[in-house]
């Protein structure tokens, strides 16, 4: 058995086998990125669909995703690529692309606005090598790296990868060890680490989706947004908080969408905290 020290899971790997990310097995001793340039999504985007409001805004990246995910969201939008039951059956169809290729796509598509990838989709911190190796390469080519991320990850994970990534959208999923723990299967004090340190590094929004009797409470958001404000970005700007929209999804179609009036509210009340407040999904 190998362990795996990506995240807080920490999961002994037996010989040939998936941790429970679906994405990291154990080889010769080590741990490595099963899902390593095997991709299931690729598209230009708009930056704000990332959602990153302040980070060259009206520009386009070209997003990719592979597979695998170590929370375990009853709500993921994106299950078929992230959940490993479903992980699985795309590491035997997943189209694989190198490092350089990938990139070179991305310097292709320049022309048509593009300025750099955005790792998305899927969970990138559970195949970091391939992220970091890709980030290398297109930093080279005078692009830009983003990352979309639950923040679910060990600091040293971030430091392998905070000198090849520009900005961060990192879901603050709740603000109660409840939520992480029982509904969302994670780690909020892992999630809390990982963005204190992230500010540090690269510009960073926060992404909080309201989940009807989950995380929609006044007093949460109250406290949420209160540890948002200490933060700041290495622009010295405060971090902006995008405050989403719920709609019914995957094993969580048993509640309706989020009122869009209690979306408003509660960035309102984010806002008595926050300079920097977008609601999504409305």
């Amino acid at each position: 058995m190998t362990q795996c020290h990506v995240c807080f899971r920490h999961c002994s790997i037996e010989e040939g086998k998936l941790g429970f990310c679906g994405a990291r097995t154990a080889r010769n001793g080590k741990t490595e990125a099963y899902n390593y340039g095997r991709i299931t999504s690729l598209a230009l985007d708009p930056i704000e669909k990332k959602p990153l409001a302040r980070f060259y805004p009206g520009s386009r990246i070209l997003s990719v995703g592979s597979f695998g995910c170590n929370l375990r969201c009853p709500f993921c939008q994106n299950n078929g690529i992230s959940w490993s039951e479903e992980a699985k059956k795309y590491a035997l169809t997943a189209e694989t692309l190198s490092p350089q290729a990938l990139a070179a796509i991305a310097a292709d598509t320049r022309s048509r606005g593009n300025i750099g990838v955005a790792f998305t989709y899927n969970e990138p911190l559970v195949g970091y090598e391939f992220v970091r190796d890709t980030a290398k390469l297109t930093q080279a080519e005078g692009m830009k790296n983003v990352m979309v991320t639950n923040g679910t990850a060990e600091l040293a994970v971030l430091e392998e990868l905070a000198p090849f990534i520009d900005a961060m959208n990192i879901d603050l999923k709740g603000f109660t060890d409840r939520y992480y723990g029982n509904v969302l299967g994670g780690s909020r004090g892992q999630v809390l680490a990982f963005i204190e340190e992230a500010v540090k590094r690269c510009h960073v929004e926060l992404t909080t989706l309201i989940v009807p009797g989950e995380n929609d409470g006044e007093d949460e958001m109250r406290e949420l947004s209160a540890w948002v404000s200490g933060l700041r970005n290495p622009s010295g700007e405060s971090v902006p908080l995008h405050v989403s929209r719920f709609f019914p999804r995957f094993r969580m179609t048993d509640r309706a969408a989020t009122d869009v009036k209690k979306v408003y509210r509660l960035a309102e009340i984010a806002r008595e905290n926050l300079e920097f407040v977008y609601t999504g999904n409305c």
